[in-house]
């Protein structure tokens, strides 16, 4: 992985800043351990103030210093999209590579149940269960069943290359050294994979925080925990436009457009990477 890693920074210019937009925002979520301020106390900084050198990203009518404030909110916007994407990359590896290899009924079943999820509609699901759970509706709970939701696309994408290695000259050699199925589908098949799940994982993190963030502008969200979700929620409560406090939606939308960017860039260039004739084409070969 790290010689992947290599190549695509040096002839992937999109990888390059997909790393560095993606490294800056997880930089700037890791100055909240080093916060001066309590990220859910109010009335901590005059409110209202424009940035400056004193409030870099300004306050909000709660009288937070917005920057610190936001330092919290993507911590726990990006330790959301991780959790949601580690999550359901297990549940579609172990899915995909189990009915691509074993097939047959197995193969039937997996895929049955995966088109059900595909069908289901997460967004009024999502809405009920926070009717139901409330103040329950932690960001944990809340990626956990996103996760649920979030594989079965991924879990046949990885099948149909685990159908492609199943026949593969390795794969026999395994089978008739006595290599159980369990191994074979985990280390011979999951390394080959591995690029597709990676390329995923990004695009499943632009998908949960985008549904998160969402949520959280409605108010179908646990408004205590700060998100970036929560941040434009008080904000349009506070009516910001309105009233001319303007950065305090801004530089949210801004961050979390970049983060998308670079999350978006960073799937591309993976998936580009897939492909054999366009990874030669960018090694001018």
């Amino acid at each position: 992985m790290f010689s992947v890693f290599r190549d695509l920074l040096r002839y992937n210019i999109e990888f390059a800043i997909g790393v560095v937009l993606v490294g800056a925002i997880t930089i700037f979520s890791l100055l909240s351990f080093i916060s001066p301020v309590d990220p859910v106390a109010i009335y901590t900084a005059i409110p209202d103030q424009p940035p400056s050198a004193q409030y870099w990203f300004g306050t909000n009518s709660r009288g937070q210093d917005l920057f610190w404030h936001l330092t919290f909110a993507f911590r726990n916007t990006l330790s959301f999209g991780v959790t949601v994407a580690i999550l359901s990359r297990i549940i579609s590896i172990t899915v995909g590579l189990t009915a691509g290899y074993l097939g047959g009924w197995v193969d039937r079943v997996l895929m049955f149940v995966n088109d059900i999820f595909v069908a289901i509609p997460i967004f009024p699901i999502l809405i009920l269960f926070y009717f139901v759970l409330r103040s329950g509706l932690d960001t944990f709970t809340l990626a956990l069943i996103m996760a649920c939701f979030g594989w079965p696309f991924d879990a046949r994408l990885i099948r149909s290359v685990a159908l492609g290695l199943k026949h593969r000259e390795f794969t026999r050699h395994a089978v008739f050294a006595g290599m159980p199925p369990v191994r074979i589908m985990f280390e011979e098949h999951l390394p080959y994979v591995m690029p597709i799940v990676f390329s995923t994982a990004m695009a499943n993190m632009i998908w949960s925080i985008g549904l998160q963030v969402t949520l959280a502008v409605l108010g179908f969200t646990n408004l205590n925990i700060p998100t970036v979700g929560t941040a434009l929620y008080w904000a349009n409560n506070h009516s910001a436009m309105v009233v001319g406090v303007w950065w305090w939606i801004i530089i949210p939308v801004i961050l979390i457009v970049l983060t998308f960017l670079g999350l978006f860039l960073l799937a591309v260039s993976m998936n580009e990477y897939i492909d054999p004739r366009s990874r030669l084409r960018r090694m001018g070969a």
